[in-house]
């Protein structure tokens, strides 16, 4: 059986929800849902869905590397917006991290979000390469 490391930013909703960040199982990595949320809980881009799609994917960046692993090991994500009508902003502000990766890719429209300021939630699956850590 493979070791599980359990990925946190140290957000308060972790604990309370009894999440992680990104959890990493062999070559495996999973980041969970995220949004435009800075440390102090405030809405980065309020109104701005592609502002709001640029800190998210910062954050699972960020996520990603303390797993040891990088965007460019994403092989899936999952793009859950409340205003379908911006997906091409949200989809060009995508198509900059992952342009060349191409992983495979959803796009959803939901009622809503946890803070009705969230335009878009964004979770991504990676596999590492053979021979990373």
């Amino acid at each position: 059986m493979q070791a599980r490391q359990n990925i946190s930013t140290g957000a308060p909703w972790e604990s309370i929800v009894g999440y992680s960040r990104a959890v990493r199982i062999g070559n495996h990595v999973w980041v969970a849902g995220t949004t435009a949320t800075d440390e102090q809980g405030q809405v980065v881009g309020v109104n701005d869905a592609a502002a709001q799609t640029r800190y998210a994917l910062d954050k699972i960046a960020r996520a990603l590397e303390s797993a040891g692993a990088a965007l460019t090991d994403v092989v899936r994500t999952r793009m859950f917006v409340t205003d379908i009508t911006q997906w091409e902003a949200i989809g060009r502000v995508h198509g900059e991290y992952f342009g060349a990766t191409r992983p495979a890719a959803t796009m959803v429209e939901v009622r809503a979000l946890v803070d009705p300021a969230h335009l878009v939630e964004i979770e991504v699956d990676a596999y590492v390469s053979m021979g990373k850590p």
